[in-house]
């Protein structure tokens, strides 16, 4: 597999931890591997025919990390989410979570997608968030009810417990998809473009909201953007994919980039050696 890691020093002034570092983190229980993807391969049978999505993609995400899978369209990022997610089925490979193999679907791995229309229109917010905490983890209404409305503050939606999805912008059925995810308190936190739809002002207070609940929860999080600089701001760590079938072109340290670093010159550097390595030309490239 022709992939290379790209450490801090690779664009200097970024502040944080390298991929080098990452032993040292595991003596803190914050270099643990939650997840991990073996050798993947995904096909899908098309009019009699196979089409390759992803080929031979291998990584690990660590406890706490802030993962992202970032590429063009067409590239598998989102089927390799919806793979990690249990509901495609890998042609070769294996995905692991706590070392157990997925094989489905599961309250652990929680999906936020695209759409602002994952919601159920019939129930309200409060009833939304609720609704597999019932579900899925077997909660009493009222545990359910107090941990819902708990997650709701975090997002800023407490006065909007009782509204219906169709009243709220876009922005805030996606804050409620955000608690509804939460609020199970998965192992992953799995996020499909969930800012791809929004104009620009309010994408760019999602991903703030988004950074702020993370340092909250500090929840394990695997993101899928095609925005370079939206992986910068809310990677820790940047997984690139490339071509068709997608495969994997580096994994870089993504630094501790914030919304008020978008035009500073290392935040430019950074974008650059990110474009150079997705659309520039691609030489060989040695395996670390």
């Amino acid at each position: 597999m022709s992939t290379t890691r790209l450490q801090r020093s690779d664009w200097p002034g970024t502040g944080t931890a390298s991929i080098a570092q990452i032993p040292a983190l595991e003596a803190q229980g914050l270099g643990v591997p939650v997840l991990e993807v073996r050798g993947l391969d995904i096909e899908f049978r098309s009019h009699g025919r196979h089409v390759q999505a992803v080929s031979d993609v291998s990584f690990d995400v660590l406890a706490a990390d802030r993962f992202v899978l970032l590429g063009p369209s067409g590239c598998g990022k989102s089927t390799l989410l919806k793979a990690i997610g249990g509901f495609v089925k890998p042609t070769r490979g294996e995905i692991s979570l706590d070392g157990q193999s997925i094989s489905g679907p599961g309250i652990d791995r929680m999906v936020v997608f695209q759409e602002f229309d994952q919601l159920a229109p019939w129930k309200t917010v409060l009833q939304n968030v609720m609704f597999p905490l019932r579900v899925a983890k077997g909660l009493s209404r009222r545990e359910a009810r107090e941990r819902a409305l708990e997650t709701l503050d975090k997002v800023g939606l407490s006065r909007f417990a009782d509204a219906f999805p169709h009243t709220l912008s876009g922005g805030m059925k996606q804050r409620v998809a955000i608690a509804r995810a939460l609020a199970v308190r998965p192992r992953v936190l799995l996020m499909d473009e969930p800012f791809a739809a929004l104009d620009a002002l309010t994408r760019t207070r999602m991903q703030e909201e988004l950074l702020r609940l993370w340092d909250d929860t500090r929840v394990t999080l695997l993101f899928v953007t095609h925005s370079i600089e939206e992986a910068l701001i809310v990677g820790s760590r940047i997984v690139l994919l490339d071509g068709q079938p997608g495969r994997m072109r580096a994994e870089l340290d993504a630094g501790t980039f914030g919304l008020d670093d978008v035009a500073s010159p290392e935040f430019r550097r950074a974008s650059a050696r990110i474009h150079e390595l997705l659309f520039g030309e691609h030489t060989p490239i040695q395996n670390t």
